[in-house]
């Protein structure tokens, strides 16, 4: 098992609050087009980071997730069907204004729509390809029940990464996600992705720290990359409220650079890994860049 540190909470996991001119400037420009950014749903630690190095994660659909698995911050409930469809065009005029080179779109589960919001995820993203091409495009998706066809709608709309995390380890699944997220399902959609669209980077993540083992975390490492899967990310699970599932444990900074190294020694392309890392978080995207820079010239010779 990784090294336990009781509380209260270790040095490594405290940050400053996001701030800044450009910080508040975008947080306004958000709150009145009433966009949702997973960075302040999910209350990521590396919002302000993200936000001025040119990466920011829109959460599509509504703040309102029809499942509710236990180790997540955004509401649940039943949207009834209830959507923005000016959605598309207000992340592409956002985008437009926050000067990004990355865009990282993902969305709450939509069980209530027919089509459980793939439309809209493919939509948006034709919408940001017309407006700036050069725009490097991650999608972070539900699992859609596993139907491949709405997966589909997803790829043909090109994004350069398709990401849909595992979350945990196949023992812990049932406990930490929703009985309608199951982990032979999530496996299913990356490997899929890969089938249909070889050149597509995917991308997935793990949070640590639920009482998972460490030969668990590597048979999971294993089977992903059996699939194909290009790119893992390793964060601390942090409790968001005490509604929510306990911290176990709290995994040191030397464990994390351990997964890092564990990761590339079996092959991924690339792996961000520590106590702060979030499946979103920018670290990962330099590298991202170049990957998809050079598939970008092959195609093209």
């Amino acid at each position: 098992m990784a090294e336990i540190i009781k509380h209260p909470k270790p040095e490594w996991l405290k940050v400053k609050a996001p701030a800044g001119e450009n910080y508040n400037r975008i947080k306004s420009m958000l709150g009145d087009l009433k966009l949702a950014t997973v960075c302040q749903e999910a209350r990521c630690p590396n919002m302000g980071e993200c936000w001025a190095g040119g990466t920011a994660t829109f959460m599509l659909m509504g703040e309102v997730c029809t499942r509710g698995c236990r180790f997540c911050a955004v509401k649940t409930g039943n949207p009834k069907g209830k959507i923005d469809t000016e959605e598309p065009q207000k992340v592409g005029w956002a985008i437009s204004q926050m000067g990004l080179e990355y865009v990282v779109l993902t969305s709450v589960n939509r069980d209530d729509m027919e089509d459980q919001g793939s439309g809209h995820f493919a939509e948006t993203i034709q919408v940001i390809r017309e407006n700036d091409p050069d725009l490097i495009i991650e999608v972070l998706t539900p699992d859609f029940k596993g139907r491949t066809d709405l997966v589909d709608k997803i790829v043909e709309a090109g994004p350069h990464v398709f990401a849909h995390n595992v979350e945990t380890v196949e023992r812990l699944t049932p406990k930490v996600r929703d009985p309608r997220a199951t982990y032979q399902q999530s496996m299913s959609v990356l490997e899929h992705v890969k089938k249909v669209s070889p050149k597509t980077v995917t991308k997935t993540s793990l949070m640590l720290g639920l009482g998972e083992s460490d030969d668990e975390i590597l048979q999971t490492m294993k089977e992903l990359r059996a699939i194909g899967c290009d790119v893992i990310t390793f964060g601390q699970y942090l409790q968001p409220t005490r509604r929510h599932l306990k911290v176990i444990e709290f995994i040191s900074p030397e464990k994390f650079k351990h997964w890092e190294q564990e990761a590339l020694r079996m092959g991924f392309l690339y792996c961000a890994s520590g106590p702060l890392v979030r499946s979103s978080y920018k670290a990962g995207e330099f590298f991202i860049k170049g990957v998809i820079n050079g598939n970008k010239r092959n195609t093209a010779t």
